[in-house]
């Protein structure tokens, strides 16, 4: 077996549909397996895979088990040269796991992969490469002078800015959300650490790689991120479990430094936390006293697909009551998509693709290309009549 995929889900039911749809088709002529650890999700996520995708391997578990404990649970069965830690709130484009499988085949030394991933809009993810959080390189980020001096070698190293985008190249620490790995590498270094419930065990799994001999590497081929999907980022759980995990990991490798240093970051991480939980108190103070944000613009729709698609894309549009305009077009004959002459938009729009006119690959290409805030992306299937969309889902 070359590849094992292993996606840990929990309630993203239409999200885990669309990215084991992308994964069938980049593993085309791989040989390879699909494993879903579903954390008990109350959204008939497992009913629905084991439904549509009756070769996928599925374990429903009666509890959430975290990130670490799920995972590990079928990298164990799995049999892959080759496994694939995958977030479900992810599309991989049909040549990214090819080239990243060709890319370690000629790198023996590559124990880890990362890829290039992107936003709803096309942008880059600062996180598809970083640097080891060692104290100062932690420091900075907390402190805010790695978003200020993003491009400086040293108080920038957390996301590694002053690596190109383009060309592939070494780096400390790959992002759980896409992460290949070697199988002979987890054989030597171990597994996830079950300690970390959610956030932090890809770095520290990204450390003992290297503490093992191997390299971690960054390949420029594409994937779509959203980023949030599958966590709930503004919960006082997400704030507790983030940074206990960076008290985790720090504690892990960095307990032997001098209480000089060890103190102020430990202090740096708590303060932190509890400047977030302030944050969201305040918030839900203005709420519950009738204080609310001013609602963004309302999102416009763009509907490209082929005139087979027409139909549906209409009725959708019409029982959400979405504003929407509607162009006939393919991979083929409108191969730049909404960057066309005459249809390039602006705003607050979000473009809906047919995927069967367009691949993943080539959607990424158009977005990429040229990203443009406020102009997002979505995707439609006509599997199940569903456009899929960083802040919806919409039949």
């Amino acid at each position: 077996m070359k590849l094992s995929v292993v996606i840990v889900s929990y309630n993203v039911r239409f999200y885990l549909e669309q990215c084991i749809a992308s994964v069938h088709r980049a593993t085309r002529g791989i040989e390879s397996e699909i494993w879903v650890v579903d954390n008990h999700s109350q959204d008939d996520s497992v009913a629905l895979i084991r439904q549509n995708f009756p070769e996928v391997h599925v374990i429903a578990k009666s509890q959430n088990l975290g990130f670490a404990r799920a995972n590990n649970i079928a990298i164990r069965k799995a049999t892959g040269q080759y496994i694939l830690l995958l977030n479900p709130d992810t599309i991989v484009g049909e040549d990214t796991l090819r080239e990243v499988i060709d890319f370690m085949d000629r790198h023996p030394k590559a124990g880890g992969c990362g890829v290039r991933m992107m936003h709803n809009d096309g942008s880059d993810a600062l996180e598809s490469r970083r640097g080891l959080p060692g104290p100062m390189t932690a420091f900075y980020k907390m402190s805010g002078l790695c978003a200020r001096f993003p491009n400086h070698p040293r108080l920038g190293h957390y996301y590694m800015s002053g690596m190109t985008w383009d060309e592939p190249g070494k780096i400390e620490v790959i992002s759980g959300a896409f992460c290949m790995l070697r199988h002979v590498a987890l054989d030597k270094v171990g597994l996830l650490d079950e300690d970390f419930f959610m956030y932090g065990e890809d770095i520290d799994l990204s450390y003992r790689i290297l503490k093992g001999g191997f390299e971690n590497w960054y390949v420029p081929t594409r994937i779509l991120h959203y980023k949030g999907e599958s966590t709930q980022k503004s919960s006082f759980r997400y704030v507790h479990v983030f940074y206990e995990a960076m008290l985790i990991f720090f504690h892990k490798h960095y307990s032997g430094l001098s209480m000089v240093i060890s103190i102020p970051i430990k202090m740096a991480i708590m303060g932190k936390a509890l400047m977030s939980l302030f944050s969201m108190m305040i918030r839900r103070a203005k709420h519950s006293l009738g204080f609310f944000d001013r609602p963004p613009k309302p999102l416009s729709f763009l509907f490209i697909g082929a005139e087979s698609c027409m139909t549906e894309f209409k009725r959708i549009a019409r029982e959400n009551g979405l504003e929407a305009k509607f162009i006939v077009g393919t991979e083929q004959d409108l191969p730049k998509g909404h960057l066309s002459p005459g249809l390039e938009i602006s705003g607050n729009c979000c473009v809906v693709y047919d995927t069967d006119s367009y691949s993943y690959s080539s959607i990424f290409k158009i977005f990429g290309s040229r990203p443009q805030p406020g102009v997002e992306m979505g995707t439609y299937s006509k599997q199940n009549s569903t456009v899929i969309t960083m802040g919806g889902i919409y039949q």
